[in-house]
């Protein structure tokens, strides 16, 4: 006998999964979870996009090529026109 969406119930939550790849749920949810019943898990997750992976390194390896003469630059864009 299959189940329908009716006959379920569902609950969302953001988390992660742990390194040995258990999905950690907050106790306040799995307390209303009855142990022993058969659940249908579904899992969303944010697929990084290409600009936000350049971002991210870019912001990551800024600092590094950063030196002080650098805030020339800083300087001519905070002058008045």
């Amino acid at each position: 006998m299959a189940l329908s969406k009716q006959d379920m119930k569902s609950v969302e939550f953001k988390g992660t999964i742990t390194p040995n790849g258990e999905i950690v749920v907050p106790s306040e949810i799995a307390s209303d979870i009855p142990t022993g019943r058969p659940l249908h898990v579904v899992l969303l997750w944010e697929a990084p996009d290409e600009e936000s992976h350049w971002r991210e390194a870019a912001f990551q390896r800024f600092p590094a090529a950063y030196v002080p003469e650098d805030s020339v630059f800083e300087k001519l864009m905070d002058e008045p026109r």
